[in-house]
């Protein structure tokens, strides 16, 4: 058996991108997007048409920036969920990150164009940023059906804060914690070793040892050995080019994470025990102020690409 139909067996994979040709060679259930992904698909000529076709009803009215960008997201998240049978991801701007109020508002404007295109909302995933007010706004979201992918995640009290306001899922960066221990650690190890699989084994110890339902997606792989070493995670989302490594393996797998049998309430986690304990974290802190300035940079880049096609 190959590695990838036992790893299949364990845990749900997902394609890491939003090129729709891509997707159609790849055996996985859902596909998750960014404001990167987009951007590079949006680029490629070929997908030229969808992009034309979204703008077309907003020709001729007094549409702002954000209203392009939706109609676009839209437009790919329609075209992904034609090819794969599970859900597509879809995020809210990253310039939103630090507004409960403007990150709900945006998930129900993204719901509601799904929901008009016949696209029912168990099929979305809403992704959010990881911090203090895009949890709160995940809380809120929830309680209407709107379910979150908990995004730019790096340490345990994002993690337990994600499921104490009852997010759907939550996407660990497995190779960003990674390069920030190989660049300020000079870590050199062993898949086993690797901080960022050690991050996403302790968070699935804490969430299922505690009986939470949130659903734990490993991401931004590195390598091969990563992905291996947390066969058992609920959702893995891989990029296309270990995909095809993946395909080309033949070594046996051994199931890596299991649900621990004691069971251990989450801890409560108030807004300033929050924030302290995660500023504890250099790392998380550190990468997720990069994430969101760089999905924010993408989005700034792809709304003017844009604007110059609806001109």
């Amino acid at each position: 058996m190959k590695t990838i139909d036992e790893l299949k067996e364990m845990t749900t994979l997902v394609v890491d991108s939003s090129d729709l040709e891509v997707l159609k060679n790849y055996p996985a259930r859902d596909a998750t997007t960014n404001p990167t992904l987009v951007l590079q698909a949006a680029e490629n000529p070929r997908y030229l048409s969808i992009i034309e076709k979204a703008l077309i009803p907003l020709k001729g009215k007094n549409c702002s920036d954000e209203d392009l960008v939706d109609a676009v997201l839209i437009a790919f998240g329609l075209e992904i969920l034609a090819i794969v049978p599970g859900r597509v991801s879809t995020e809210v701007d990253a310039q939103l990150s630090f507004s409960t109020t403007e990150s709900i508002k945006r998930a129900k404007k993204l719901i509601n164009l799904y929901e008009k295109a016949g696209i029912e909302r168990k099929r979305v995933l809403i992704k959010l940023a990881s911090t203090w007010e895009c949890l709160q706004a995940a809380k809120e979201l929830e309680k209407e059906g709107i379910h979150c992918n908990m995004t730019l995640l790096f340490s345990i009290p994002q993690a337990i804060l994600a499921a104490q306001v009852g997010a759907t899922l939550i996407s660990p960066f497995v190779g960003r914690i990674l390069d920030w221990h190989k660049k300020h650690k000079g870590f050199q190890g062993t898949a086993d070793e690797d901080p960022g699989v050690l991050s996403v084994r302790k968070i699935f110890e804490i969430l299922k040892g505690a009986g939470s339902p949130i659903e734990i997606m490993g991401a931004s792989f590195r390598n091969i050995g990563e992905i291996i070493a947390l066969a058992g995670c609920d959702l893995l989302t891989i990029s296309p080019q270990l995909f095809d490594e993946l395909q080309t393996l033949s070594q046996s797998v051994s199931r890596k994470l299991t649900p621990p049998i004691e069971k251990k309430a989450l801890p409560f986690l108030d807004e300033s025990t929050f924030r302290f304990q995660f500023n504890e974290d250099e790392m998380a802190v550190d990468k997720l102020a990069e994430g969101i300035r760089k999905f924010a940079a993408d989005t700034r880049t792809l709304t003017k690409l844009l604007k110059e096609k609806f001109s």
